[in-house]
């Protein structure tokens, strides 16, 4: 399904054409750093530069006599050019070019992944600012709790987005390196400075150190912060759906004109995509473990890497930014019912506000254990009022915690009629959200 869905502009960058793009451009980046250290004449450079290609059918080809992709590619480039193609590959293993080519795939990619955090962060911004001050109830357990905003909901997910994308910046720093150090990276066949020219050339760094291979801690560490990135983005994509139920119903994701929600009830509208987000993220953490494992090579390598890869660095990347873009129109788009969220709000006859009474009474001389109880049992009352289906709020409009507060004697020994209703006013809630925010959107 995703090779199916998938963005073109990234599914390109792992094409067959694209390997071999970036591996004839390494071979040709080494070609040009001998020609610099004064091995290779520059009419054999220039000539390899000029007309060194391949072809994909013929690598095929040759591969199955072979049984080795490197050198089937090498071959069918060899055949591209005359006597100047003794200079291709020359002081290299087959790692020196492959690595360092999918180190400028995995460099192109993740920055693309980069651009779409980008915009997921953006969606986030303008959707908080908007909803800054939308009131709705904050849950513990699933419970409701007290009065949050949407707009810190959506700040949360802003904040943390960001910091995944810290972590991408980190990952395509440690991933955008490369290697031309030789069969067991000793840089017997080729001088340390070879390594460094042609680095520069790719916009690479060089390895400080390698074997046969770049070093698989590297690629961990990337597909890790990918996949941390899939379970940031699942938690967005999982609230979403809580929101969409159809017993909360504070938000949904948007229904365009002639979508369908089921073939048997005409009535559904379901949180597709948001599920979709939350299927793709368990995809994306998935690559994390096999990637780890690949640390452990043998000695100075082994390929049990390889398999793995064409499967984890691929379908990683692809999937990372589809999710990405699926979850980003998702922001863009969501509907938000703000009457719904103060209704929710309501609906627990105001036990929301059992907090604020709580604090209002140590101020008065009242121990904590004893302003708990008086607390507690008015609220109890109203779980078990709520329980056989009692209205929330009463004949005059005013919740059922109030009331009871109210009738209390014990707690109107210590706080007055006003003192008392005092403690249900919203804006008590929202008084820091402006500095919250000032904090946060930096």
């Amino acid at each position: 399904m995703v090779e199916r869905y998938a963005r073109k502009e990234m599914s390109d960058k792992w094409t067959v054409q694209a390997k071999y793009d970036a591996w004839l451009k390494v071979e040709k980046a080494v070609v040009k750093g001998w020609n610099k250290l004064g091995l290779i004449p520059n009419n054999d450079c220039r000539d390899i530069i000029d007309k060194a290609t391949f072809n994909i059918d013929r690598i095929d080809e040759i591969e199955k006599k072979t049984k080795h992709d490197v050198i089937a590619f090498l071959t069918s480039v060899s055949e591209s050019l005359g006597d100047e193609s003794r200079w291709v590959h020359y002081g290299m293993t087959s790692s020196d070019c492959i690595d360092t080519a999918v180190a400028l795939q995995m460099k192109d990619a993740l920055e693309l992944i980069i651009k779409d955090v980008k915009i997921l962060i953006q969606s986030l911004k303008t959707r908080a600012m908007e909803h800054k001050k939308t009131l709705m109830v904050g849950r513990s357990h699933g419970i409701h709790g007290e009065p949050i905003t949407f707009g810190l909901v959506l700040a949360i997910w802003y904040d943390e987005i960001k910091r995944n994308k810290e972590n991408l910046e980190q990952a395509l720093k440690v991933i955008s390196v490369g290697q031309i150090s030789g069969a067991m990276g000793n840089m017997a066949h080729s001088p340390i400075e070879l390594e460094e020219i042609v680095c520069e050339e790719l916009g690479l760094s060089p390895a400080p150190v390698s074997n046969q291979v770049i070093q698989r801690d590297r690629y961990a560490n990337m597909m890790n912060a990918l996949a941390l990135l899939a379970s940031s983005c699942e938690k967005i994509a999982v609230a979403i759906r809580h929101y969409q139920r159809t017993e909360v119903y504070e938000a949904e994701e948007f229904f365009s004109k002639g979508q369908k929600g089921s073939s048997a009830m005409p009535h559904k509208r379901n949180p597709v995509l948001s599920e979709n987000v939350t299927g793709l993220c368990r995809v994306i953490r998935s690559f994390a473990a096999p990637s780890m494992e690949n640390v452990a090579l043998w000695h100075e390598r082994d390929i049990s890497h390889s398999s793995v890869e064409r499967f984890t660095l691929p379908d990683g990347f692809i999937t990372t930014d589809f999710m990405l873009n699926r979850l980003s129109g998702i922001i863009e788009k969501l509907l938000v019912y703000p009457e719904n969220m103060m209704r929710n709000l309501n609906l627990t006859g105001g036990l929301v506000f059992s907090q604020r009474v709580l604090l209002e009474l140590p101020a008065k001389g009242v121990s904590r254990e004893d302003a708990y109880k008086i607390v507690q049992r008015n609220a109890m009352k109203v779980w078990q009022d709520l329980q056989v289906g009692k209205a929330a709020l009463n004949d005059k409009g005013e919740s059922l915690f109030l009331e009871n507060l109210l009738n209390d004697k014990d707690l109107r020994n210590k706080l007055s009629e006003d003192e008392i209703r005092s403690c249900f006013d919203y804006d008590y809630y929202t008084k820091n959200v402006d500095n919250i925010f000032a904090r946060v959107f930096k």
